[in-house]
């Protein structure tokens, strides 16, 4: 399966079960641990479940290889493992406390330039 089909087909699964707050991050530059990184978020422990479960199944569907699953147990944190994409999907507070959009995004001066290359020109 190809990397930009896996990412959308977590992202679809993800919002088939309501997640809130869906990110993704391109990480090829940061890491060669995966490609991408995506977080979402769910409101309870049954809906952080439900959402792994559902990035799980859709996923194994399509003929991607799910590679891992942890942190089922509690639902507080479950992280699927895809190989070439992580799906971390979090309950708000504990999203909040480790804020991984920190860690994977680019540094300040990277988004600096990246914005600064998005306006128009005058």
């Amino acid at each position: 399966m190809r990397i930009d089909a896996m990412k959308r087909a977590v992202i679809d699964a993800l919002e088939d079960v309501k997640a809130k707050d869906i990110v993704a991050f391109n990480v090829t530059k940061m890491t060669t641990l995966c490609d991408w990184v995506v977080i979402a978020s769910g409101d309870s422990n049954r809906q952080t479940r439900a959402l792994a479960a559902n990035v799980r199944n859709k996923l194994k569907e399509a003929g991607a290889e799910v590679i891992g699953v942890e942190g089922e147990a509690t639902g507080e944190w479950i992280l699927v493992d895809l190989g070439k994409v992580v799906v971390h999907i979090m309950q708000p507070t504990i999203r909040a406390h480790y804020n991984l959009e920190e860690l994977w995004s680019p540094p300040p001066r990277a988004r600096r330039k990246a914005a600064a290359a998005a306006e128009p020109a005058p």
